[in-house]
């Protein structure tokens, strides 16, 4: 009996940390990374541990340009996309609560950066190079790694965004394991964080 008490008691506690986190200044939870980095398929799983809704910007960019990522690309290059970026995200950091996953040079631009700042809590998905090259060989869908040698290209990305990555709010290791032990991470890592900001 007293084995059952204490589970519902750990089980009371782990509700009151998601409903905190769901709650905590209605500021969206914005994942940023490279690309492979697992941002969309964790970000579904952390949304409906929160019961918060998801929201992928390519997909938003995607919805509102009526192109694919790399049609848009091709047809308008990299500026264009960037600026349609920041202006998406600037719509969805306006609206209610939800986990956001953003595309890897979002988080670059200075503007949307400011904006993720002020409007959202920032967790950062670091992975390795073998990592990030495994998942991103699954599908040929990112235009930036059409360009040359795939691994050379992650490599030369995380060199250059990997220190702005680290301005962050939180950074969580996203390793070649299950998604679901890296939600409990951001999870852990975002009640941390909000305990740091509010003692």
């Amino acid at each position: 009996m007293m084995t059952s008490e204490s589970d519902a008691a750990a089980d009371l506690r782990e509700k009151e940390t998601l409903s905190d986190l769901s709650s905590a200044e209605e500021k969206s939870i914005v994942l940023v990374g490279l690309m492979g980095a697992g941002k969309s398929s964790v970000g579904r799983r952390l949304a409906t541990a929160l019961n918060l809704p998801f929201k992928d910007a390519d997909t938003e960019i995607e919805i509102a340009s009526n192109l694919s990522v790399p049609e848009f690309f091709e047809k308008h290059g990299e500026a264009a996309f960037r600026d349609g970026e920041r202006k998406v995200i600037a719509r969805l950091l306006s609206g209610p609560q939800h986990v956001l996953a953003t595309g890897g040079g979002a988080y670059m631009d200075p503007q949307t950066r400011s904006l993720i700042a002020k409007q959202g809590r920032s967790v950062w998905l670091k992975a390795d190079l073998d990592t990030l090259h495994k998942r991103c060989m699954k599908r040929n869908t990112r235009p930036l790694l059409r360009t040359g040698d795939p691994k050379k290209i992650l490599h030369d990305l995380m060199e250059t965004r990997y220190p702005v990555y680290a301005e962050a709010d939180v950074t969580v290791e996203s390793s070649d394991g299950p998604h679901e032990a890296v939600v409990d991470l951001i999870i852990h890592a975002l009640k941390d964080f909000n305990g740091e900001n509010s003692a």
